[in-house]
C-alpha cells in the first residue's frame, strides 16, 4: 500500500486530467472541491483555513516526535485573518502573511483535488430554458435537452422558433425529436400548417432513406404523385433483373399522370427486351457462332442499360435484322417512338465506329417517286462529318459528305481543316475567286495532282474571275 503523500498525490494527478474534458471557457465555469461547495465560497474558505491549521499542526507534532525536520508547520496567525483578506487575497494589516504567502514559504502542500463545473450545466438541469433560447444556444452549438418540452403547446413553440431562426440544422434537430415524441397523425397535421418544418422533414427522410414514413407523409398530404414516384424509385434497390422487371409491372398502376405513365410502362418494356437480347446475345457469344461478337466482343451487359445505349448496342450487333425481331434497331425505334434525328445519330456513330461506310452511306441516302436518289441528313451534313472524322474515315469519304454543307464558309473551313484540297478548290472555282484559290496553291503540296488542278483552273480563260 503507498505512503499517504503518494495517494494524495495520484489523487490530484487523477482530478486534474478531468480538465482536458471540461469546457475551457472560464466565464461559464466555477471550481468546486470534493464537497460540492464552489470554491472561493464563504463557507469554502473558512472550512480550508481550519483543516490546512490542523493538517499542519498535526504534521507538525508527528515529525517532531520521529526526530524529523522535513516537514515545517504552519505559523500560528490563522485566527488574526479576516474574510476579506480570504478574498482579497492580502490582509490589511503588514505584521501578517496571507495565506497563499504562508503555503508558499513553508513546504507543506495542499494536496485538496478541484473539479471544475460548467455553470450552464446546473441551469441546463435545474433551469427551463425557454423556447427561444434554448434555438440560440443549439446554433451556437451548445448542448441542450429537449426533454423539458412535454406539453404540445412547448413543442410547437420550440418547432416555431426554429423556423424563426433560419437554421436548418438547427430545425432538423427540433423535427427529430418531434418525430421521437409525437403520434404521426399529430405530427403531419402540424407540419401541415408549417411549410417549412414540413419540407425540412421531407428532405431529411428522403436522405436518411426513412420510405416507409415518407409515404405515410405524402399520403397524408394526399400528394399522390409523389406517393407513386417514390414508391417508382424503389426498382434502384431491386438486383435481380427478373424481380425488378415485376416491380416496374406493378409500378404501372400507380397514380401517375399520363405522360409519367407512359415513361413508366416504356421503361417496363425495355427491361423486356433487353432480358431477352441479353439471353440470345450471351448464347451466341459463347457458342462463338456470331463473326462480330468474336470480333468486337462485348464488353459489359446489356441489362438495365438507358435507351440510347440499347440502341447503340443493337446498331453495332444487330444492324442487318428485320424489323419483327426484339433486337432490330428499326423495331426499337418504332415501338419507342425514337425521333430521325436521335435515331440516326446512334446509327451513324455506331457504323462509323465498325467502319462500314457502305451502311453510313445508305443512312443517308433517300429516294424520291419517280426513283430519283439524294442525300438527307437531318442532323446536318456538317455533324456528320464531324461524327465521320472522331471515328478516323478516309478522306475519300469526308470529301463526299463536306461537299454536301450547304453553308459556303463552313464548307470551307471544315475541308481546310480536314484538308479536302478537291473541295476547297472547287468552292473557290465556283465563287470565281481567284486571289483566294492562287494564295490556296501554296499550301498544296509542290507537283502534286492538287497543284496541277488548281494551275488548270487558273488557266481556264472561260472563266470569269471576280477579281
Amino acid at each position: 500500500m503507498p505512503p499517504p503523500e503518494e495517494a494524495l498525490k495520484e489523487s490530484k494527478r487523477a482530478v486534474n486530467s478531468l480538465r482536458d474534458i471540461v469546457d475551457d471557457d472560464d466565464d461559464d465555469l466555477e471550481r468546486v472541491s470534493w464537497s460540492g461547495e464552489p470554491v472561493g465560497s464563504i463557507s469554502w474558505s473558512i472550512k480550508e483555513t481550519s483543516s490546512s491549521s490542523t493538517s499542519s499542526l498535526e504534521g507538525r507534532d508527528s515529525s517532531l516526535q520521529k526526530g524529523s525536520s522535513s516537514y515545517a508547520a504552519f505559523p500560528k496567525q490563522v485566527s488574526s485573518y479576516s474574510l476579506s483578506s480570504l478574498f482579497k487575497g492580502r490582509n490589511k494589516l503588514p505584521s501578517f502573511q496571507s495565506l497563499s504567502d504562508a503555503l508558499s514559504d513553508t513546504g507543506v502542500k495542499n494536496y485538496a483535488p478541484e473539479l471544475r463545473r460548467p455553470k450552464a450545466e446546473y441551469k441546463d438541469y435545474n433551469s427551463d430554458w425557454s423556447p427561444k433560447d434554448t434555438v440560440r444556444r443549439m446554433q451556437r452549438g451548445k448542448i441542450c435537452s429537449l426533454e423539458r418540452f412535454r406539453s404540445l403547446q412547448d413543442k410547437l413553440v420550440l418547432l416555431d422558433e426554429a423556423v424563426a431562426g433560419h437554421d436548418g440544422n438547427v430545425i432538423t434537430a427540433v423535427l427529430i425529436f418531434l418525430k421521437r415524441t409525437l403520434r404521426r397523425e399529430i405530427l403531419f397535421r402540424e407540419l401541415e400548417l408549417r411549410q417549412v418544418a414540413l419540407c425540412h422533414l421531407i428532405h431529411f427522410l428522403k436522405e436518411t432513406g426513412e420510405q416507409k414514413l415518407l409515404l405515410d407523409l405524402l399520403r397524408f398530404l394526399d400528394r399522390t404523385e409523389e406517393v407513386a414516384l417514390s414508391q417508382y424509385r424503389e426498382h434502384l434497390n431491386i438486383q435481380d433483373v427478373e424481380k425488378r422487371k415485376e416491380f416496374l409491372k406493378g409500378c404501372i398502376g400507380l397514380p401517375f399522370s399520363a405522360e409519367d405513365t407512359s415513361h413508366i410502362q416504356d421503361h417496363y418494356t425495355l427491361l423486356e427486351r433487353q432480358i431477352i437480347i441479353e439471353a440470345n446475345d450471351r448464347h451466341l457469344e459463347s457458342a462463338g457462332q456470331s463473326e462480330i461478337f468474336r470480333k468486337y466482343p462485348r464488353k459489359a451487359s446489356i441489362l438495365n442499360m438507358p435507351l440510347v445505349t440499347t440502341l447503340f448496342y443493337s446498331c453495332f450487333y444487330h444492324y442487318t435484322e428485320a424489323e419483327g425481331t426484339f433486337s432490330s434497331p428499326t423495331n426499337l425505334k418504332k415501338t419507342f417512338k425514337i425521333p430521325d434525328k436521335q435515331y440516326v445519330l446512334t446509327a451513324l456513330a455506331a457504323r462509323a465506329k465498325l467502319r462500314a461506310w457502305d451502311d453510313v452511306d445508305a443512312l443517308f441516302t433517300t429516294k424520291n417517286w419517280l426513283g430519283y436518289t439524294k442525300k438527307k441528313a437531318p442532323i446536318g451534313f456538317h455533324r456528320v462529318v464531324e461524327i465521320l472524322q472522331r471515328n478516323n474515315a478516309p478522306v475519300q469519304v469526308l470529301q463526299e459528305y463536306v461537299r454536301l454543307v450547304e453553308d459556303v464558309e463552313t464548307r470551307l473551313n471544315l475541308a481546310t481543316k480536314y484538308k479536302c484540297h478537291d473541295v476547297v478548290i472547287e468552292t473557290y472555282r465556283d465563287l470565281k475567286d481567284r486571289i483566294q484559290l492562287t494564295a490556296y496553291k501554296c499550301k498544296v503540296e509542290r507537283g502534286s495532282a492538287e497543284e496541277e488542278k488548281i494551275n488548270s483552273i487558273l488557266n481556264n480563260m472561260q472563266i470569269r474571275w471576280k477579281n
